[in-house]
């Protein structure tokens, strides 16, 4: 891909996301950084784990940047009670036909919410873990590819226990990025309530106004561009150093798998490509790390018990190494 091809590319990708922030923002009061962590998912085509108190508007930023995005929205509500056959589909028999069809599940579509994934059982939380790493389901020996683009934003409630099933670590992995929600402010606490007062918060209004930023098409052809963006050797080092560090920090059992290393990589070019560079910095790869890192690592259990976050300990590793 020619250089100028490129930067018109790139030109191209940070205006699109300039567009749907504000447009989210005629809506949705804050959340900035999750807008800006969805749009890195796309485009490093890797599903992200959001963990938060309810209420903080996941639901409506999803629905609204699919919409931006001219993508086909699906939420799933989990349930304990929730088969994979809910999820993936199942084929049944059609007698018109004199066959079996497949009844597709929600699964099949561009950008997906599946809420509270700790609800489900661990049978169909492998169904759709399985699906999100291959892009395809298999139902009766048939192999039926997904939508692309394919994004999944999954939820859950740290603060309820009861009928839950945490996801075990080599589930977390499957995730590109996660982050951990937090209640607004109190001045965006206050404008949100300005707004429903006015009347703004009207949903049926806000998104019969929607028109389409993006297309599936276009989405595939930014996440092509941001692949040529440039990380250079010492940038590449810097990635390998923060994995690396993370397999001996004192505070940890487990470290990052190779999967975080490809997670750097893929959101430091994405990062660069929403600023409109043909290349990383070293800043990218420390935001990149708050979002790839935490839900990877495995504390010791004296550090659990001693209060030890891994937030803390990505801080840590980040202000150890250097890039060289």
């Amino acid at each position: 891909m020619a250089s100028e091809t490129i930067e018109n590319e790139l030109k191209a990708i940070a205006t699109s996301y300039t567009r749907v922030t504000e447009q989210v923002g005629k809506f949705v009061v804050g959340n900035t950084p999750l807008i800006e962590m969805i749009f890195v998912g796309m485009l490093s085509e890797g599903h992200i784990l959001l963990e938060g108190v309810p209420g903080t508007a996941k639901t409506v930023i999803a629905k609204t940047v699919a919409l931006l995005s001219g993508c086909d929205f699906k939420r799933i509500q989990c349930a304990v009670d929730m088969q994979p056959a809910d999820i993936i589909g199942v084929r049944i028999y059609d007698a018109e036909r004199k066959d079996f069809v497949l009844k597709k599940g929600p699964i099949f579509s561009n950008f997906i919410l599946i809420d509270e994934i700790n609800r489900v059982s661990p049978r169909t939380q492998s169904a759709f873990i399985e699906a999100m790493s291959e892009r395809q389901t298999t139902i009766d020996g048939v192999t039926n590819p997904f939508s692309d683009p394919f994004f999944v934003i999954a939820t859950q409630n740290p603060y309820e226990f009861e009928g839950t099933f945490p996801l075990i670590e080599a589930q977390k992995d499957r995730f590109m990025f996660s982050a951990k929600l937090r209640y607004l402010d109190a001045d965006e606490e206050l404008e949100i309530i300005r707004r429903e007062s006015t009347g703004y918060l009207d949903w049926n209004a806000y998104s019969s106004e929607i028109t389409p930023v993006l297309t599936p098409g276009t989405i595939r052809e930014f996440t092509e561009t941001v692949r040529s963006v440039r990380a250079e050797e010492p940038i590449l080092r810097y990635i390998r150093d923060i994995v690396l560090e993370t397999r001996r920090h004192d505070d940890i059992w487990l470290g990052a798998s190779p999967r975080a290393s490809i997670a750097f990589v893929r959101g430091s070019k994405a990062l660069a490509a929403l600023s409109g560079r043909e290349y990383v910095i070293p800043d990218d790869v420390k935001r990149i790390a708050r979002l790839a890192l935490p839900h990877r690592l495995i504390l010791r259990r004296e550090s659990d018990l001693g209060g030890v976050t891994t937030g803390e300990v990505t801080e840590d590793i980040l202000a150890v190494v250097e890039v060289l």
